[in-house]
């Protein structure tokens, strides 16, 4: 038992959850007080001890049921049960399903849906995926396809309609409460049967290949390190509703060390000169009195067609940090810049904003296509003189130029007026200066250049990017910002 914890603990960092040490020590305390054989008790004491984010908890459900599964007897229900490595494709799972009786296992599936019958309705996906699913050992995947060949073969549609006119029969047809409660019960019998073909799919796959082989393949990213550039429609409501816990917790951090740091540096001299009173003994140091103040902001935000999903989650996680900065200006361009400052308020909605930003923000100078060049060259004429020395400037973009006159020098204009210059870029780094990205040529007027392709590291940044002290003084020396590329 101690060695599938500590897998499943292993797993589970793999996938991105913070577990720690105490936390893994807790866990294996708490399952010596449980019964084992209670599955669910089991999910439940590992789920308070090693899940700290109600986010991460899809992604514990997913391994639990990977190293956790009832495992049936080999004679059962082993891989070796259903077909073997000749069936290649949907013909020859056919073929199999066809020596037994399609209807007589519908049939089966809709009386244990009918009586409520656990048994039976488990009992039924067994013999549906061990008949219709055509597993092949070794294979390398996770069981959607299994799944997927399993429920089109059940005819789910067909079923689900003969369920639904079996609980509608006895019904008012013009009582719209008894209607909608009866197509939940249906929908919900659905997807029990769903659950248990995809249980007995995933419990047969690590029969055949292991817990960790199956887990590696089920593996997803967490909602904070989705691909910003790539997400799905799902993956980007996803992000939506993590932003705003995310920057709240984050503003929480942050006001704390401001806090803590408000006290100042030591005043060594005053500190020797106070101990005198106390015979050389250093009892009450002083601190010099701290002065930090928050930095102003401009953000430049490039929202071309291939930046836009990035822009959009850009702009909303920097807003949602306003607090923290004394300005916080913006700005968007394509090929040309405007700023779109005036759009976002209290209490507007961030969509509503960026709504009128797309309408009525004029980015677009010449074609619609990305030019950096003079891009810069039309911020440096109409808000180069508002820059100054407590000025941060952020830029966002790919640096693709489309083969046009990267002008680096209107980038090193701004960089002497600016307190720092940051660039985030959301492509790998292996994508930089390869066809039109002219990144190479903006790096070296830059204080931190960095790949920002999730919420993860673009929390990273903005929590560095408002500690006191690295915004204010001097400019930021290369050893004090972790993995940027910086001058």
């Amino acid at each position: 038992m101690i060695q599938l914890l500590t897998d499943f603990i292993q797993e589970l960092r793999a996938t991105g959850i913070p577990v720690s040490m105490v936390e893994s020590i807790d866990a294996m305390e708490a399952v010596q007080v449980i019964d084992l054989s209670d599955r669910s008790a089991l999910k439940a004491t590992l789920g308070s001890t090693l899940v700290k984010n109600e986010r991460h908890y899809q992604a514990f459900d997913i391994a639990f049921e990977v190293f956790f599964a009832h495992h049936r007897p080999p004679d059962d229900a082993g891989p070796e049960s259903g077909p073997g490595p000749g069936s290649q494709d949907d013909q020859s799972a056919g073929s199999a399903a066809g020596a037994t009786d399609l209807d007589d296992l519908i049939d089966a599936i809709y009386r244990a849906l009918m009586s409520n019958d656990p048994g039976g309705l488990q009992a039924a996906a067994r013999r549906a995926v061990e008949e219709l699913a055509g597993i092949e050992p070794g294979r390398p995947v996770g069981g959607t396809y299994y799944l997927y060949r399993t429920m089109r073969r059940i005819d789910l549609e067909a079923l689900q309609q003969r369920l639904l006119d079996d609980a509608m029969a006895g019904l008012d047809p013009d009582d719209a409460l008894d209607a909608r409660l009866a197509r939940e019960e249906v929908e919900a019998q659905i997807a029990r049967l769903r659950q248990e073909i995809q249980d007995e799919i995933r419990r047969r796959l690590v029969a055949d290949r292991g817990r960790q082989s199956v887990a590696r393949t089920l593996r997803q990213p967490l909602v904070e390190d989705l691909d910003l550039m790539h997400a799905t429609r799902n993956d980007l409501a996803q992000i939506e509703d993590v932003i705003e816990p995310l920057t709240r917790k984050l503003a929480a951090r942050l006001a704390r060390r401001r806090r803590l740091l408000r006290a100042g540096r030591l005043d060594f001299r005053k500190t020797m000169r106070r101990s005198l009173a106390t015979g050389g003994v250093p009892m009450d140091p002083v601190f010099r009195k701290s002065r930090p103040h928050r930095p102003e902001v401009f953000l430049l935000c490039d929202i071309s067609g291939s930046m836009a999903t990035f822009a959009r989650f850009t702009l909303q996680f920097t807003y949602a940090m306003a607090t923290h900065f004394s300005k916080l200006r913006s700005f968007v361009f394509i090929d040309t810049v405007d700023e779109v400052t005036r759009h976002f308020g209290p209490g507007v909605d961030f969509g509503d904003a960026l709504g009128r930003i797309a309408t009525e923000a004029e980015a677009v100078w010449l074609d619609g296509h990305s030019d950096y060049g003079n891009s810069f060259a039309r911020f440096v004429e109409r808000y180069g003189n508002e820059v100054t020395p407590r000025t941060t400037v952020i830029i966002t973009g790919d640096a693709r130029n489309n083969y046009r006159p990267p002008r680096a020098q209107l980038l090193e204009e701004i960089s002497r007026k600016a307190r720092a210059v940051y660039w985030l870029n959301p492509e790998p780094r292996s994508y930089w200066d390869t066809g039109d990205s002219v990144m190479g040529r903006y790096e070296p007027f830059c204080d931190g250049v960095y790949e920002v392709r999730s919420l993860r590291q673009l929390e990273q940044f903005v929590e560095h990017l408002t500690v006191p002290g690295h915004l204010s003084g001097r400019r930021i020396r290369s050893s004090q910002l972790g993995t940027g590329t910086r001058r």
